[in-house]
């Protein structure tokens, strides 16, 4: 049985496959693009060629260009320029929709009122937006999976304790775990726990399907770079958390604890803080996932490829 779901995203080479599992196994409404692996332009043309390839009619929403207070740095250096690995991919031949990422969070969650599931995969600008736009936005979802964080500090940013997605825009992280809550959260270290054996990974998308060709294409340059960065395999950051928003039955083990963000620390601005202790006395927001059934992930990602 299908469900509702609402992917906010910047693909992004791990957005791109999170995708094409959400695609197989949900009523994707929509993707609502960011910025953040790359440039704007580029997310909302990768997504808008990730629905093509698909060939899904998921409408595209063109969101916020810039986080919500100070400039950040791209992950093109993972990603490619233009996020998809530079492969020089012909662009979609359809357009974003004219409704802003904004408002169509916003207008998504009224229509699909108390069954909407929303996958945040990118920064978390959109989202925080939204939310203040509409503080009454967390009443009418009816699960919020995040990808983001590093709740033990070991990040995979120039600061050492942040992630990406946090670290892009801090002030939106802020405004989002302040008031949504309770949210499931994938933090890059889980991430990193769960990585995809190489040998694995590269007979995965090596399949005839062309969902797996394509794929096989816009990732080559990040397999290279975890494997010449020394990671025990493929890190898909997107698809763990997607696989959880799919199947909460795979995962294993969790936490539930109050996460905050830094936003003023020198060497710590963008850290997911979480309390471990209960020693702030506040209410728990986040239910941390920390292990997931493997096997049961990576079938999720070969069947969005076209395996068995």
């Amino acid at each position: 049985m299908t469900f509702p779901l609402l992917i906010d995203t910047d693909p992004g080479v791990d957005d791109a496959l999170a995708i094409l599992m959400a695609h197989r196994q949900a009523d994707v409404v929509g993707l609502s693009i960011a910025a953040g692996n790359v440039g704007l332009a580029h997310t909302v043309a990768n997504g808008l060629k990730l629905v093509e390839v698909i060939g899904a009619q998921t409408p595209v929403f063109a969101g916020c260009p810039v986080p919500l207070v100070l400039p950040a740095e791209d992950a093109a250096f993972v990603h490619g320029a233009d996020g998809f690995g530079d492969t020089g991919y012909l662009p979609a031949s359809r357009g974003a929709a004219d409704e802003h990422a904004v408002e169509a969070i916003l207008r998504l969650s009224r229509e699909h009122a108390g069954e909407l599931t929303l996958v945040a995969l990118a920064p978390l600008t959109n989202l925080a937006l939204a939310l203040r736009l509409d503080p009454q936005l967390p009443s009418r979802v009816r699960r919020l999976v995040v990808m983001g964080g590093a709740v033990t500090g070991r990040g995979n940013t120039h600061l050492v304790p942040a992630e990406f997605n946090i670290g892009f825009d801090p002030e939106a992280a802020h405004v989002v775990f302040t008031g949504w809550p309770q949210f499931d959260l994938v933090d890059w270290e889980a991430c990193v726990r769960h990585a995809m054996d190489f040998a694995w990974f590269d007979r995965v998308v090596s399949a005839a399907d062309p969902r797996a060709q394509f794929y096989a294409a816009i990732s080559r340059k990040a397999r290279r770079f975890n494997e010449t960065h020394g990671r025990g395999g493929m890190i898909v950051a997107d698809a763990l958390a997607m696989a959880v928003a799919l199947d909460p039955s795979i995962v294993r083990a969790t936490e539930k604890r109050h996460v905050a963000i830094e936003l003023n620390g020198t060497t710590t601005r963008g850290a997911t803080v979480v309390d471990w202790e209960g020693r702030l006395a506040r209410p728990a927001n986040a239910n941390i996932v920390l292990e997931v059934d493997q096997a049961r992930f990576e079938a999720l990602v070969a069947g969005a490829l076209g395996g068995a």
